[in-house]
């Protein structure tokens, strides 16, 4: 089961970056680094998520990371 929406999320990635390629202008790397490197990334959380939905969110992350500093800003 979760093969085939590995495959799906895959195949609608890629008719994404098929139809956005085209429209960045061939002289801008950084674009297309930043491209690639963005879609990769949001390939990947999707996959992530399928194999672990209840990963907690950025908000519960945030939460953690600045939680001790709540003491000295009060």
């Amino acid at each position: 089961m979760r093969v085939g929406t590995i495959i799906l999320v895959t195949v609608i990635v890629m008719l994404i970056a098929l139809y956005e390629w085209p429209k960045i202008n061939r002289h801008e790397i950084k674009e297309k680094r930043a491209f690639i490197v963005l879609t990769v990334m949001g390939w990947g959380l999707a996959v992530l998520l399928l194999y672990f939905p209840d990963l907690p969110g950025p908000n519960e992350w945030v939460g953690k990371i600045f939680g001790p500093l709540k003491k000295f800003v009060e």
